[in-house]
């Protein structure tokens, strides 16, 4: 009887080869896997450039889709900003959350509001998507695509039945953001829909005071700087 501490195996002449070409294949398949997987890096890059091939591989091979950076944004937020229909359709039926919050709190569909893409948008709200979420700062999607000007988002938002006259922690609504930002045709928009030009922001002004306040400031800029140029004149 050996000792404990060693073991006998016994091999025939003829299972040799067999135990041979096993591990070898055991050693191939290893270096298969590790080839086919994708770094998180380039994982994260590829949703944001639109490359659906080196998103699947990295899905195919168990990769996390709610993977994310320092700023907790996800492979979903950046393909949703940068309008790539195919990879946020992918990520979406892979399992990605689009309720996972970045550092201030926006979701998916906040980012699709500000990279502009109707597609993206109307692909998150098939899927799920509260179109009426706030953010850290209560900015509602309606808010951020006021804020970023895409009014074909604004008019497919109101048609989906999203608060109008939500308000932010400022107390603005989206209203009060067109005008501020000079954003003639969502201003209007927003009116014909049925916005609330009376409510009051956190400073007590509706969006039409804060028009008259934008003139006023205007005017009295004008006048600061057409003063000098009035007393030279005047003295010549």
């Amino acid at each position: 009887v050996p000792p404990k501490s060693e073991v006998t195996v016994n091999l025939s002449a003829d299972s040799i080869p067999e135990v041979i070409i096993n591990a070898n294949f055991s050693i191939i398949c290893c270096i298969f896997v590790q080839v086919k997987q994708v770094p998180v890096t380039e994982f994260m890059n590829a949703a944001s450039q639109g490359n659906l091939e080196i998103v699947n591989k990295y899905l195919s091979y168990g990769g996390n889709p709610d993977v994310h950076d320092e700023l907790n944004r996800t492979a979903l937020h950046l393909a949703c900003l940068e309008g790539h229909p195919p990879v946020v359709l992918m990520l979406l039926e892979r399992g990605a959350d689009f309720n996972f919050p970045d550092r201030l709190g926006s979701m998916a569909v906040h980012w699709a509001c500000r990279g502009g893409s109707l597609r993206v948008v109307q692909a998150l709200k098939r899927h799920g998507a509260d179109l009426n979420v706030r953010d850290k700062l209560w900015s509602t999607p309606l808010h951020v695509a006021t804020r970023t000007g895409h009014i074909v988002i604004v008019e497919y938002l109101l048609s989906c039945g999203a608060n109008i006259n939500a308000t932010d922690w400022e107390g603005d609504t989206a209203l009060h953001d067109a005008v501020r930002l000079n954003r003639y045709k969502i201003v209007k928009t927003l009116v014909v829909a049925g916005a609330d030009s009376n409510l009051q922001n956190n400073e007590g002004k509706t969006a039409v005071q804060q028009v008259k306040q934008w003139q006023f400031d205007i005017l009295d800029t004008l006048h600061t700087l057409l003063k000098p140029q009035t007393s030279a004149s005047t003295s010549q």
